[in-house]
């Protein structure tokens, strides 16, 4: 099913905000001012050649990287920042904690804690950083794991799984947090092509349900099949954006449709 269904009304104030971004380490330029917004409900897919800035604008914005120029807002609140440049960094730890947690991210290596069961991995931020009550996290937990088709799971431990089900608990994890907005990066490609559709089925579950997220993809398919638009990035500028249905059936520029071209092969 296609992004169609959902409602494509742009709301006043994007759940995710990105103007003029930059970001570079040392000499090497990653991002040269790119600009977008993830609108709430919608699904906003990042793709591009490795290298381009995708997982680096990811990380950006859920500021696991400190960028060097531009404004990143929330629900419409700028981040503070303070220094300039390369000394730049945030200026308000309580703001940072807030936005952090009304962002779950979900990453390629699934990143669950070895040492404790999956049920465990599902409760542990909703108990350390929202201080939730127990029975309430762990009734979430439960109902999240079998929403994500493992509730059989809850007991073992993350390397008594499979790669799929591995990330499909992370997935868990991340909505525990009941966030405004989930950040994807790559969550496919550290599987195998039987493995990856279970994880597929997943987020696309989540996009039918009118759910908020960014997801940086190598699948062109999915990015066709579940976004409200999608952003082509290419050496750190954005080359060509728009709703799927444009970029993959009449892309405008000739780098995208190389890029296109080399996907499909």
């Amino acid at each position: 099913m296609g992004a169609g269904h959902r409602s494509q009304r742009v709301s006043e104030t994007p759940v995710i905000e990105i103007r003029e971004l930059h970001k570079a380490y040392g000499p090497l330029e990653v991002l040269k001012g790119v600009s977008l917004r993830a609108e709430r409900g919608h699904v906003v897919s990042l793709i591009g050649s490795s290298g381009s800035g995708k997982s680096t604008l990811l990380r950006c914005c859920n500021l696991l990287e400190d960028s060097q120029q531009g404004e990143i807002l929330f629900e419409g609140e700028p981040i503070a920042w303070r220094g300039h440049g390369a000394a730049r960094r945030p200026a308000d730890a309580k703001q940072i904690r807030r936005v952090r947690t009304s962002l779950s991210m979900v990453f390629q290596q699934f990143n669950l804690w070895a040492h404790m069961t999956v049920l465990q991995n599902v409760m542990e931020c909703p108990l350390t950083v929202l201080g939730e009550d127990r029975a309430e996290v762990e009734a979430r937990a439960r109902a999240l794991l079998e929403r994500v088709g493992i509730g059989d799971k809850c007991d073992v431990y993350p390397a008594q799984m499979s790669g799929g089900q591995q990330q499909r608990a992370a997935i868990a994890r991340a909505l525990a947090m009941r966030p405004r907005a989930l950040l994807f990066d790559e969550p496919t490609s550290a599987l195998d092509p039987e493995l990856e559709q279970e994880v597929v089925r997943v987020i696309r579950d989540l996009a039918d349900e009118g759910r908020t997220m960014m997801l940086v993809t190598h699948d062109m398919r999915m990015a066709r099949d579940i976004s409200d638009h999608v952003v082509f990035l290419h050496k750190g500028l954005i080359e060509e954006e728009g709703p799927p249905a444009q970029l993959f059936s009449a892309p405008r520029s000739e780098r995208l449709r190389q890029f296109l071209a080399a996907t499909a092969a």
